[in-house]
Parts: structure tokens; sequence; C-alpha cells
């Protein structure tokens, strides 16, 4: 009996010794870089997305380091030199086994490209496009409390020009693309890897010259690209904001003549005060408002989601007998709820004289002009040239910034996954169709038939968005690792095979 109990324990002990190896293979944590890696023979396996919250965190947190390396390289724009940042990107894609292609519009700048490919036989029609810029505005270092390109955590918060616009954006794309590689998915379409140059001023070193030189490079039938918000207020979501179309933007200056002299004789032609006295009346104009169908869509929703008393002005828009007080509260009550419902006129900047005791000859001044889509320019001049109604004053338009691109399709497959993601991610918020106030590099992607979206997937606070082009530029971290989250679940949503 003892023979016997003694040989079943040593049975035991061998297969269970026997078994450790391969319980300890099969339980043992990938390396903490790889996400859902599978090898070629796990054909089971590559055919659903990593979607645990270990794989999730671990790439959030590499994007989170990526995005402050890329705003410690200063792509101020002017002079951008933005082929710096895309050679650090390509490294990146590089140690991922990602091949990119670097293209050169003028010395240091242009755009990088890089494909994770559905098959063997491109689809444009089908691919999408995750895009982003490398430059960013200036800054006045005085005015901030951290380097603006240091990346200091502090708070919670990452400082540091272009953590919103739009280097947190561009490094979400980074860490999306680069999970989808790691995990072996089968992509349903392909997918493009696209940050460009130039988008500050006006795109001819970046976007211009990736479309109209370079097009088979981005071909696509969809973007994602910066120009919506995810609005968060009283600590919840309270929308998702996806940018379907945006406002043109265009600068015209205006020029006040006159007589030079000694300014010890006033003289009543003086054009530095012609011109402060026409740009007080263009700076008290009011343009009518005007709806679309996106904006008219966007306050639809948006009135469910506020107070009470704003939601009845909102309601009222449209009414024939309180749409005028209620459009002139809805503007007090936002200033950019004010900038979507209307053509938008601001006085930036001016410019008049040469020494304290010499009246000028001449004295300018620039208005940034936001029309709505499909507006034209020269009814508005004249509309100002009579408001101002003075002969020593002329307007002068500078090169356009842009075009009236057709509004992207509310009700196609991407539109879709943003609405299905959004109530995973954002549960009981709605996905608004939103017209952006300002100008992106997605409208001459519409312009070529792209259904392109604006998503900027990161909470925040209207506070945080006003320090976009703002000083103490800063993105929470929270908000950041959520809006990696949010692009990955639409991205997979949309481009990986179910």
């Amino acid at each position: 009996m003892a023979r016997t109990t003694l040989r079943i324990v040593i049975r035991l002990f061998l297969t269970l010794a026997s078994a450790a190896p391969v319980y300890a293979q099969n339980h043992a944590q990938p390396p903490a870089r790889v996400l859902g890696q599978a090898s070629s023979n796990q054909a089971t396996a590559s055919q659903a997305p990593p979607s645990s919250s270990a794989d999730i965190s671990q790439i959030e947190s590499e994007a989170l380091v990526w995005l402050q390396n890329l705003i410690r390289i200063n792509t101020t724009n002017p002079p951008g030199n933005e082929l710096v940042a895309a050679k650090y990107l390509a490294g990146v894609l590089d140690q991922e086994g990602i091949h990119s292609e670097t293209f050169e519009s003028t010395p240091g700048r242009g755009f990088l490209v890089a494909r994770l490919s559905a098959n063997s036989m491109p689809d444009p029609s089908r691919a999408l496009l995750l895009m982003a810029h490398l430059d960013v505005v200036g800054v006045d270092k005085t005015k901030w409390t951290t380097d603006p390109f240091g990346a200091v955590i502090q708070g919670n918060y990452l400082y540091g020009r272009g953590a919103i616009d739009d280097k947190g954006m561009l490094a979400t794309n980074l860490a999306v693309f680069v999970a989808l590689k790691r995990s072996g998915v089968r992509l349903n379409r392909d997918v493009i890897f696209f940050t460009e140059s130039d988008e500050e001023a006006g795109g001819t070193a970046g976007m211009k010259f990736a479309v109209e030189k370079h097009w088979d490079k981005i071909a696509a039938g969809y973007a994602l690209n910066e120009g919506g918000q995810v609005v968060l207020k009283n600590g919840k979501t309270q929308y998702i904001g996806v940018q379907a179309s945006e406002k043109v933007m265009q600068n015209v200056d205006v020029i006040a003549t006159g007589t030079s002299g000694h300014a010890s004789i006033p003289r009543k032609d003086n054009p530095v005060a012609h011109l402060a006295a026409a740009i007080a009346k263009i700076a008290a104009y009011e343009t009518p408002v005007q709806f679309n169908s996106v904006t008219r869509a966007f306050f639809d929703g948006l009135a469910a989601t506020e107070d009470e008393d704003t939601g009845k002005w909102i309601r009222a828009l449209g009414s024939p007998d309180r749409g005028d007080h209620a459009a002139r509260w809805v503007s007090d009550a936002n200033p950019t709820w004010n900038a979507m419902l209307r053509d938008t006129i601001s006085p930036t900047m001016l410019q008049a004289g040469i020494r304290q005791n010499v009246i000028p000859s001449e004295a300018r001044g620039v208005l940034n002009i936001r029309l709505l889509p499909g507006n034209q320019l020269d009814p508005l001049i004249a509309k100002l040239q009579q408001l101002v109604n003075d002969p020593q004053v002329r307007f002068e338009t500078e090169t356009a910034g842009g075009e009236s691109a057709p509004s992207s399709s509310l009700t196609s497959d991407l539109y879709t996954s943003i609405i299905h993601t959004a109530g995973r991610t954002f549960p009981g918020a709605p996905v608004l169709p939103y017209m952006s106030t300002f100008t992106t590099d997605s409208w001459p992607l519409r312009m070529r038939n792209v259904q392109a979206y604006g998503l900027l997937p990161f909470p925040l606070t209207d506070e945080d968005v006003a320090r976009m082009h703002a000083d103490n530029e800063r993105i929470p971290v929270d908000s950041f690792r959520k809006g990696v989250e949010f692009l990955y679940g639409i991205v997979t949503d949309f481009a990986v095979a179910k």
C-alpha cells in the first residue's frame, strides 16, 4: 500500500514538472512593447484586433512619449523645418518594420507617408487616410510658465506647443497605425499614415504639394484629420463634434492713404485716423445669420445637450418670430456658436508710420475673414466699402487661403463607425456634425471627393481648447490616453475585417 502510494506521488510530481514549462509558455506576458503580436501560424489570433486593457494602456504610454519627443522638435512655421520631425517618425516606423517615404517640397519641408496594405491590389476608393500636420505656430516664451518645447508634465497636463494642435493628433495616429501593425489584424482596406508640412501657413509646402504632385501616394476614399472636438463640460462628455465642413479663410488688406507731413501740423486726411475709423466701423459690423445643412443639424442636436434656457433659445433659432432675438442670445452666449452662424471679420494687424513726429502717407490693416462654405468674398467687400464710405480707404484681397469644398457625407460607413465607437467610448454623448470656424487641410481632399472628417479625439474643456495658438498650450494626460483609445476603436471598427 505504501509503495503504491509512493509510486502515485512520484508519477504526479513528474507530470506536474513536465507541464510547468507549457503552462508558463501559454500564460507568460508578452514583451512590454508588443501589442497582440501573432506568429504566422496563428491564423485565428490574427482575425481580431487586440482588445485587452493592458494592450491599450501600453500603446497609450508609448504614444505619450512619442508626443513629448515630437514637441521637443521645434517645427515653428515659419520656417518649419518639419522634415526633422518626419525623420523621427520614420525611425519609429522603421523599428516596427513599417516602410515609409518622405517627399521634399522645399529644403527641409514636405511630407511623410506610410501604408498598411489590405491586399496586393490597392483600392484607393476604400483606403483610409490618417493625417496630421507637423508644423506649429510661434510662441512668446516670456508668456509661458514652462518651456514651450520642453514637453513638461505638470499636474496631469502635458505642456508644449503643438500638444493639441496638431502633434497630439499626430502621435495618436502613429499609435493607432503601429497598433494595427503589431496586432497582425486582417485589414479590409488600406490604412495610410500621412503627415505634412505648412498647414499653419496655407499648405503650399505640404498639403497642396502632396495633392498636386503625389496624389497616388495618399489617394483615399476616407480621411480622419483634426477639426472636430470631444466637448468636456462639468466633468462629463457633452457631445462629440465631427467636422464635416469648414469655413473658408480670406485675408483682406484695408489701406488708407493721405498726405504725409510734419506731425506738428495736424491734417484732416491723416491716413492713420481714417484707417482707425474704418476699422472701428468694420469691427462693429455683424453679418446676417445663415444656416447650412451641417450647422442646422449641429444646433438641432446641441439643444438637447444644453440647460433648459440655452436649449430653448437654440431651438428658437429658426423660428420666424423669435429667430433674430435667439440669434443674438446664442451669439452672446458662445463666440464659437456666433462664428458658426455667419461670415466673420476680425481685424488682426495694423501698420503705419516711420517716426513718431511724421504723419505717414499710408496706413494699413489686415482683416481675417472666414466665409461660410459657398459664400463669395466680393459681395462682402462691397458691403464693407459701403459701410466705411471713405474715398481714402480701399480694400485689396490677398492670396486666397482655401476654397469652398462640399461637405462630407453624414451617412458614410466611416461616419457610422464614429457613431458606433463613440457610443461605446462615451456612453450617452451624442455625435453631432460640425462645421469648424477655422480652416484645415481637409478641404483639398473634399475637393477630390474624399469623405474627410475632423475628429480631435481628446475630451477637452473650452478652457483647454482656448490654449491652442495661445500661451501655455497643454493637453490633459488622461484625455490624451482616452483619445488614443477612441481613435483606435474607430479605425478598427472601420478598417479591420470582421
